[in-house]
């Protein structure tokens, strides 16, 4: 490495919504810092490596450049771009001195750009302001200027406007880094303190932590470092800087971002938010969270012999991934599996989608679920995952359902709606923003509106509806808050009188009925029809509280007949009919996923 000069260091990162061009903006900083990086190349994506990262044009794992501009080395931290990893973001955004605002010249300001813009400004980062795809036609990039001034404050001059696709005026931004980025602070000389902003498995050198030096250096000579929160030591196999592939280097010092590869299999000692130092007892950083799984679901093999492939799968991923949990669970009806906890939707979807193409596994899902706090007649409390878990009635005292406080920022025009919308979903009104009060500066005018709500409002459909009624216009982001008194009840499933634990939920006791109706309603169009009648039935306790039946399909057992008396006719018919009652007494209905996946549409 080059002769340390803190002043020269900068460190950045770029916050944005969702497709707002953040990942090909960092490509195209790369691509002028490093000219020759790309030539070897087959795709222009280098900070999103993932397939799948790529088709939804979002961050799931974030990347780390260190790129070198006019005698500055400026220090590139990815964020993740969805509202499901909103912790990540801010612990990568503690780790730099500025960050770029990135706002589509299409799209304009949506709920992230607001959201992320106040989780800067509360750390105390230089904002950027920057409007992205100014090369797209039919724009009115004059209107876009007019909504950053009234909801964000900045002034057009203050904003720089750059195609991440053409590369136009990416020189000028990375000017505007080094202008107004402040330099680092830290002592080179106190013990080392660094933060744990990321951390992925590496086949060849165990677990590997990304880290942001805030004091003292880290050199691949030292014999122990310690992970302060999770009390956990280990002596360094490497240590080296992202350029933007890994780079090997004697040491990392006060201000700078790089790597150490442990040499250590388990990633759970590398919680993002954790201190790094040489020192065993130095206080840690602030700002640290254990990741907790807000949504459940469980993945079983559609064959039963792919069941270690998912083992496997679930296995490798969780090494990338620390917030992934997954315990085993068995299902007469489905077999062996694994009950998995998420972040949140997209964090399970992004799971099921990488199972089923990088290891090749067909899967059957359960509906998901948020976890429930159960206070039992004995007092003691315990976390309830599954309806099976639920215990009986009469052990309890109280349950407890998780709440979050959701920021819709709609056009106003779509504002009634979107509350009708969070009343429909048990939604407790919290308060109405208007972001601009001079309708004079801009033509429309966009508000924020908060509700709370339970978490299992939230995992149904309700981001579809919000879509929906807005036109597509609203965009939306939520955070926990905390468990608060439910009056929850668990519905049982039968198919053919049978019990489906798969199926089985909770819900609201005021909803129950309602959301049980629509469910059996719409696994009568997925189930097919048997030679016999398949009764549908939902139940609380012993109480049935809604019904469909699948009619039998009908088979004309006399077909091959050709005359004779009609007795011969009524006796293979009294033959069917006994035929079916055997049928009703052992068959087994097979139920395809799409019955599984009904419950989301209820």
């Amino acid at each position: 490495m080059k002769n340390y000069e803190r002043e020269k260091i900068r460190n950045f990162s770029i916050i944005a919504h969702i497709d707002h061009g953040k990942s090909t903006l960092a490509d195209r900083l790369i691509e002028i810092t490093y000219k020759d990086f790309f030539r070897d190349k087959d795709t222009s994506r280098v900070m999103d490596t993932l397939e799948i990262e790529q088709e939804k044009g979002i961050t799931i794992k974030l990347q780390v450049a260190n790129m070198l501009w006019k005698g500055y080395q400026l220090n590139f931290i990815d964020t993740p771009g969805h509202v499901d990893f909103s912790y990540e973001v801010s612990r990568s955004l503690a780790g730099c001195e500025s960050a770029i605002l990135l706002i589509d010249a299409h799209q304009g300001i949506q709920a992230q750009t607001i959201s992320n813009a106040q989780k800067a400004d509360e750390l105390g980062l230089e904002l950027i302001p920057v409007l992205n795809k100014i090369d797209l036609p039919n724009i009115n990039i004059q209107e876009k200027l007019k909504e950053i001034k009234a909801y964000l404050g900045f002034d057009e001059e203050k904003v720089i406007q750059v195609s991440a696709k053409t590369g136009k005026n990416i020189d000028t931004l990375l000017n505007r880094i080094v202008e107004t980025t402040p330099p680092p602070k830290g002592d080179i000389n106190k013990p080392a303190k660094g933060l744990i902003f990321d951390s992925f498995y590496d086949e060849h050198k165990g677990v590997v932590i990304s880290t942001r030096l805030f004091d003292g250096k880290l050199t691949k000579n030292d014999t122990n470092f310690h992970i302060i929160r999770k009390q956990k030591t280990f002596k360094p196999t490497e240590i080296g800087i992202f350029t933007p592939n890994m780079k090997p280097t004697d040491e990392i010092r006060a201000g700078e971002v790089g790597y150490v590869a442990t040499g250590l299999k388990d990633i759970r000692y590398f919680t993002v938010g954790d201190t790094i130092s040489t020192k065993p007892n130095i206080s840690p950083l602030p700002g640290y969270k254990i990741p907790k799984p807000n949504v459940f679901a469980t993945f079983f093999p559609s064959d039963a012999s792919d069941y270690e492939n998912l083992k496997n799968g679930l296995n490798k991923l969780n090494l990338n991934d620390a917030s992934l949990t997954f315990t085993e669970q068995k299902s007469n009806l489905l077999g062996a599996g694994f009950r998995c906890g998420f972040l949140g939707l997209l964090h399970m979807e992004i799971t099921q989608e990488r199972l089923e193409r990088e290891y090749d596994i067909d899967l059957v899902i359960t509906a998901p679920n948020v976890a429930y706090k159960v206070i039992l007649h004995s007092k003691e409390e315990i976390l309830i995952e599954t309806p099976q878990d639920m215990p009986g009635p009469t052990q309890i005292e109280e349950i407890l359902e998780p709440w979050v406080r959701i920021k819709l920022f709609t056009p106003q025009e779509y504002m009634g709606k979107l509350m009708d919308l969070c009343k429909q979903k048990r939604g407790e009104f919290v308060d109405t923003i208007f972001l601009n009060t001079d309708d004079n500066i801009i033509q429309q005018q966009f508000l924020r509106i908060e509700y709370d709500m339970p978490l299992a409002s939230l995992i149904s459909n309700f981001f579809d509806n919000i879509k929906n009624v807005s036109q597509g216009y609203a965009s939306m982001e939520y955070e926990f808050i905390d468990y608060f008194p439910g009056d929850i009840v668990k519905v049982t499933v039968l198919v053919n009188k049978e019990e489906i634990p798969a199926l089985n939920f909770l819900e609201v006791k005021e909803e129950a009925q309602s959301k049980a109706s629509k469910l059996l309603s719409i696994m009568k169009e997925t189930i097919p029809k048997q030679q016999f009648q398949v009764p549908l039935q939902a139940a609380i306790g012993g109480k049935i509280i809604a019904r469909e039946d699948i009619k039998a399909v009908k088979k004309d057992v006399t077909a091959k007949l050709y005359g004779g008396d009609y007795s011969r006719k009524r006796k293979l018919l009294e033959k069917q009919k006994k035929g079916k009652k055997r049928l009703r007494q052992v068959g087994r209905v097979n139920i395809p996923q799409e019955a599984f996946l009904a419950i989301l549409k209820t």
